[in-house]
């Protein structure tokens, strides 16, 4: 592949003092930057690096979580500032397989292909290298070879590849718009991570620890409260399990009854589950063990997923993977034992057994036990814990809305080399 003559290209969205500018030029990366090759001979750099994409140069260590045994020898000497292009990243991965070494020299595998631009002066390049239109140009690039599951493209072609490069002017303003974007994202994510790890303290702290009657927190108008009750789960809800209706019946299904199966794993641990995957039939209720439980009532899956929980919103029925409680309305908040489920998750997974898929018999369920105070502390609580939710659930919109943002920008900030070519 070799770089067209005289490639020019345009963003959809440009500064308004670029405005009158002409197009942007389009020079062969190997114009702008130089391959790095010279290898780790001495083995003096034990530091060996990967490119991982999603999460870019990262040490070997930290992202396998040990210590990678291999001889370096060969090894790329790269520096920080220094750009490395993985050809072994998916084609279908949503992020681009180039990034910026920010975490200080090392050594990297000679399947990468290194590379230093000659003259940059801020973090155009990086951003460009993460935009959408870069990575689907790649994309194309690379699916007219043999292979279409990998970027692979070799390493005069890809310093053949044009990249849209405008005056050094623009190229500041434009970091500098993206970098400041960046610095708000990693300020929100912040927040995000400190509001979760205080509401993981405050759960264990409102609840008892093993061995204990008490929990160590306790709200300020339940201070001179008993201690909470260790009672059988069963004596509190009325339980149930569900079933799957026969397949080979298609009248069994598609009847407009909410129906909880595996299908339905990632809407679970989000509190209220409100749709499902898969609706059965009133016929299929009939022919079936299945059952409709009421709404509110907290189901919990025993395999596959084992300990995930959720409230549904309706009535539903549940496939036999679930446990369903309907709680006694007088004796046991539904969303505090919501809460003390999944407080419980890491005991779940522990308990669970089998070889090919881990499960919890239903006898532990029928002897399971739990710790409660009076309903008026379980409700505060709960209702505690539920505003902590949605200040997180708050809070990761906000995140989420700030990287749609980026992710609009980058697509219209940096040109298509498709039709948008002159």
């Amino acid at each position: 592949m070799t770089a067209k003559k005289s490639v020019r290209a345009l963003p959809k969205l440009r500064f308004p003092e670029f405005s009158d500018e002409p197009p942007w030029e389009c020079p062969a990366l190997g114009k702008l930057a130089k391959r790095v090759t010279k290898r780790n001979s001495d083995g003096a750099e034990p530091r060996a690096l990967t490119n991982s994409a999603e999460h870019g140069v990262v040490d070997q260590k930290d992202f396998f979580d040990k210590v990678i045994a291999v001889k370096t020898d060969s090894y790329f000497v790269v520096e920080e500032g220094d750009y490395v292009y993985n050809p072994r990243v998916s084609a279908k991965a949503p992020v681009g397989p180039i990034s910026k070494n920010q975490v200080g020299r090392g050594v990297m595998s000679p399947l990468y292909t290194v590379f230093r631009f000659r003259n940059e002066t801020n973090d155009y390049f990086a951003h460009y290298f993460k935009s959408s239109n870069w990575h689907e140009f790649l994309r194309r690039v690379s699916n007219s070879g043999a292979r279409h599951d990998r970027m692979a493209i070799s390493n005069d072609d890809f310093m053949q590849m044009p990249i849209p490069t405008p005056a050094p002017r623009e190229q500041q303003k434009i970091a500098d718009c993206l970098d400041s974007l960046d610095y708000l994202i990693a300020a929100e994510s912040q927040k995000l991570d400190a509001l979760w790890r205080h509401k993981q303290g405050l759960f264990q702290q409102l609840f008892p620890q093993e061995g204990e009657t008490n929990p160590r927190l306790r709200l300020p108008e339940f201070q001179n409260a008993g201690e909470w009750k260790e009672k059988k789960l069963d004596g509190l809800a009325k339980r149930g399990s569900g079933h799957t209706p026969s397949k080979n019946q298609t009248d069994y299904y598609n009847g407009g009854i909410k129906w909880v199966s595996l299908a339905d794993s990632a809407r679970l641990d989000k509190g209220l589950i409100y749709e499902t995957a898969i609706e059965i039939s009133e016929r299929g209720i009939k022919n079936s063990s299945a059952v409709v439980h009421p709404a509110g009532s907290v189901i919990l899956s025993r395999d596959a997923g084992v300990g995930k929980s959720a409230i549904i919103n309706s009535p539903m029925a549940v496939s036999q993977h679930f446990i369903a409680w309907n709680c006694d309305p007088t004796r046991l908040s539904n969303w505090f034992l919501y809460y003390q489920l999944q407080l419980m998750k890491p005991l779940f997974e522990d308990i669970a057994t089998g070889s090919t898929i881990k499960t919890i018999g239903l006898p532990y369920f029928k002897a399971m036990q739990v710790k409660a105070p009076q309903l008026d502390e379980q409700q505060r609580i709960a209702e505690f814990l539920s505003s902590l939710e949605n200040l997180l659930a708050a809070q990761l919109r906000k995140l989420e809305s700030l990287k749609s943002h980026k992710f609009g920008l980058l697509q219209q900030l940096f040109p298509s080399l498709d039709g948008n070519v002159k």
